[in-house]
């Protein structure tokens, strides 16, 4: 008979004793069982002790959390957080130098712990770390240790950032800015400033005044990834945080680059380059929160574009027609106008027809539309600019046409402009656990202008390959998203690589992969091909089926997201051969392969799951912030919901292991398997058997008899060897 559903079974140690093993009551008091422990020990003053874990992250055991206890759990009898505080607290500010080594050792272990944390923040522990720092006389390891608790501490969101004295800050940025300073130390440091920006608009000034972007060029030319990720990182988060009027100078010149103060920054001291070729092109594999790091410094960076994208022209503002007027001028040589003013408005609207704007007597009025607004202007300024013979020839070669497929360049360029904005995200800030960074834009310092450049290139040739009209418009530019969002999928390492895979697609390419992508939905569906299909699929699932449950029992890696995401934290879940078990637990680091079950020490019966929920609907989605609520995140959560009430989150690394698992959960249950990934094996697999066995039936050889009699055409029967 199974024990009650209140009762867990778990060893309890103390140092130099024997284990206790006991039959915990989970709806007793916590104190009542601590009392019961220690007497079982003749301890006195069980007040002071407390449980905590043996194993992983050791952490204290309250009422609120110990509804995690599964049974065969090893605790540890300890003493209580408070008075640890308080000894802890004692022995930091003690004169033996030894002491406060180990001292501060322990600390910076047990600041993780939220019991712990709450109550050496309530006896002013933060404080007396802030002072130990700013006395300037911790080195080494007591410093690293120091600065270690005191982020630890800081990261619970207890104490506000704000409370942070200048002093403290002056001191920290003083070990980012010396040249020689221990790795761990600097790791740290970094991350403190980094997480006073983010979390405090005040702080957010006085760090700026106290670290430059200069200053931290020389960290990205170290050897260590893990320096120049925390590196850049702090470059995104003043990025970030800059306040709108320093991020967005005023345009004063259309050719230059439109920057804000961090921007302008970045191209005194060549850091695209720095970080070009001492970050991606090093000699060391990029890992996954540098790649992070780089996709937000990419997309901060486009961001810049915004308020020219949706800055709408003034068609009364003389300077930005001038702008038009000097298109006009570099396009047709408009040095040799006519005097008389109708002949010159005639002459004017002749040429901004060919030009290709949609209203040819006020082209002013083309821009008024809100996205691509002036950066659609600012783009084809900058081809007339810096490519004059590439802008001269598009607009000749096409004003010049007869046959109606001429190359509308202003519309084109305008509506090109709003298809690379959406392409790209502009003006959207940066999502949590996303990798997507592209290197092509580390190689040019104007390298959305070079970006527009190749495409408006690339347009004009699709427009001629389609031998399109004004009325294909819209179809031609369907074929161009297509072609740049294939070619942006293979990871250009540089502007000349993207004009090469953007050569390899042109329009015959295009629809020949559309072709061979509609093969699957398109193909065999007459009657007997559709019967052939509905015969093969339970085969086709249920090899799925298996192939996801392997999966499942080999397990898989998992990241917790923390506050800080550098300090990554992984845990391990594999399903039992048998299939009747979830086994999961911590680990200090990401695997190399497969995680033995001795290792993972908490397990969940699949009998006891009730249902896999997915997306918003999952518990640890509910609880996050609004901010942190970003659409990827919750494309890729999932929670595992078992008796009695308790949940077991993840949020999967790629949207592959999503499916893999969610279709696997769902299969150990006997539910539907309806992830976009088994829709697509599933139509890939039966349409490759369907080719397969009807290359099989044209392989026979039929003997020679009288011609069969005719039957109705909605009669087939076939006779398959499903072997």
């Amino acid at each position: 008979m199974p024990p009650p559903a209140d009762i867990v079974k778990v060893a309890i140690e103390w140092p130099g004793a024997n284990a206790q093993l006991i039959e915990m009551d989970q709806k007793r008091a916590l104190s009542s069982i601590i009392r019961e422990v220690c007497d079982g020990w003749s301890l006195s003053g069980s007040e002071q002790f407390a449980l905590r874990y043996a194993d992983g992250p050791q952490l204290y055991i309250t009422e609120q959390s110990r509804g995690e206890i599964k049974n065969g759990t090893i605790l540890r009898l300890a003493i209580s957080p408070a008075r640890a505080a308080r000894q802890l607290l004692e022995r930091i500010q003690s004169h033996g130098i030894d002491a406060r080594l180990e001292a501060l050792k322990e600390l910076a272990k047990l600041s993780a712990d939220p019991t712990f944390a709450a109550e050496f923040i309530n006896m002013e522990g933060i404080g007396t770390l802030a002072r130990l720092v700013e006395s300037g006389t911790h080195f080494g390891e007591m410093l690293a240790f120091t600065l270690t608790a005191f982020l630890e501490l800081m990261d619970h969101g207890i104490v506000s950032w704000d409370l942070i004295s200048l002093s403290f800050i002056k001191q920290i940025a003083g070990y980012v800015n010396q040249p020689m300073v221990d790795v761990s130390i600097l790791q740290r440091s970094l991350a403190i400033l980094e997480s006073m920006v983010l979390n405090s608009h005040s702080l957010y000034h006085r760090v700026a005044q106290e670290i430059t972007v200069g200053q931290l060029i020389g960290h990205l030319q170290v050897s260590n990834q893990e320096i120049q990720t925390y590196a850049i990182a702090l470059i995104n988060a003043l990025f970030l945080k800059a306040p709108e009027d320093r991020r967005q100078e005023e345009y004063t010149n259309p050719l230059e680059q439109h920057l804000t103060e961090m921007a302008s920054t970045l191209a005194q001291k060549h850091l695209r380059s720095i970080i070009l070729n001492h970050v991606i092109r090093g000699n060391r594999p990029i890992k996954a929160e540098m790649a992070h790091q780089l996709y937000v410094l990419q997309v901060l960076t486009f961001n810049l574009l915004e308020e020219r994208m949706m800055t709408k022209m003034d068609p009364n503002d003389q300077a930005q027609r001038d702008i038009i007027f000097e298109l006009r001028r570099i396009a047709f040589d408009g040095e040799n106008d006519p005097t008389g003013t109708e002949k010159r408005k005639a002459m004017y609207t002749k040429d901004y027809k060919m030009l290709g704007f949609t209203n040819h007597v006020n082209p002013a009025m083309d821009f008024t539309q809100t996205p691509p607004g002036m950066l659609a202007l600012d783009n084809m300024l900058y081809l007339a600019k810096v490519h004059q013979d590439t802008y001269i020839r598009i607009v000749l070669e096409n004003s010049s046409r007869e046959d109606k497929h001429e190359c509308p360049f202003g519309r084109c360029a305008i509506e090109l402009t709003r298809m690379l904005c959406e392409i790209l995200q502009v003006g959207e800030l940066p999502n949590e656990g996303c990798n997507d960074y592209h290197p092509m834009f580390f190689t040019h310092d104007r390298a959305w202008e070079e970006f527009f450049c190749v495409c408006i290139q690339l347009l004009n040739k699709t427009w001629k390959e389609m031998r399109a009209t004004a009325e294909d418009f819209n179809k031609v530019m369907q074929v161009v998203r297509e072609q740049i969002t294939r070619a942006l999928a293979m990871k250009p390492s540089s502007l000349d690589q993207l004009k090469n895979k953007l050569r390899g697609l042109n329009y015959s390419e295009i629809l020949r992969l559309r072709q061979s992508e509609r093969m699957s939905q398109d193909d065999f569906q007459s009657p007997p091909i559709i019967e052939l299909r509905e015969r093969i699929q339970p085969e086709i699932l249920e090899l799925i089926k298996q192939q996801r449950l392997n999966r499942l029992c080999e397990g898989s890696c998992f990241r917790k997201l923390g506050n800080r995401r550098r300090q990554e934290k992984f845990w391990f879940c594999r399903l039992s051969l048998n299939h009747k078990v979830l086994h999961y637990g911590d680990l200090d680091e990401s695997p190399q392969g497969e995680v033995p079950f001795e290792l993972l020490s908490d397990k969940i019966p699949v009998s006891d799951i009730k249902s896999v929920v997915t997306g918003k609907d999952c518990p640890h989605m509910k609880e996050k912030s609004a901010l942190k609520q970003n659409k990827e995140v919750l494309e890729l959560a999932f929670s595992v919901l078992y008796d009695p009430d308790e949940t077991l989150n993840f949020v999967a690394p790629n949207k592959y292991e999503y499916c893999i698992w969610t279709d696997g959960l769902c299969a150990l249950l006997g539910r539907e398997m309806g992830s976009d990934l088994t829709r697509s094996d599933l139509d890939t697999l039966i349409s490759m058997e369907m080719k397969l066995r009807l290359l099989d039936l044209e392989n026979i050889t039929i003997p020679e008899a009288p011609p069969p009699v005719p039957k109705e055409p909605s009669s087939y029967n076939f006779t398959y060897n499903y072997s």
